[in-house]
């Protein structure tokens, strides 16, 4: 089976965290997405609220998150656990406007803790 191409990828990457951290849905931002596979880098522009996800540079992009695409490719599917161990590890890295990335930050914790909490009870 083939890899989905960067674009797919990040759209069903992202679905899926936001699945896990509603409360990032209404979210309005536009983010760029650097997916690096050997040398290739791709450039994906994300909208939100949505997301609509299109394969172009994104000059207005108030966060640029800095991914390699295998381990784009573990987390298409992975529990929000397994994107808080990768952002800790630093194979996901993100720069850009310091409120957005506080913000997402904090419900990402609070959710992750949650999660944490929930799961320590059953």
């Amino acid at each position: 089976m083939s890899n989905p191409d960067s674009r797919t990828a990040v759209e069903n990457a992202l679905k899926h965290l936001l699945e896990q951290v509603p409360a990032l849905k209404p979210l309005k931002i536009v983010a760029a997405a650097e997916v690096q596979g050997g040398r290739d880098v791709q450039h994906v522009r994300i909208v939100m609220p949505g997301p609509k996800v299109t394969k172009e540079l994104s000059p207005d992009a108030r966060i640029t998150v800095d991914i390699r695409r295998d381990v784009l490719n573990e987390l298409v599917d992975a529990d929000l656990a397994s994107w808080v161990r990768a952002w800790n590890h630093g194979r996901i890295k993100a720069h850009g406007v310091d409120q957005y990335l506080k913000l997402i930050g904090q419900v990402v914790s609070k959710t992750a803790a949650k999660a944490k909490a929930r799961s320590a009870q059953g």
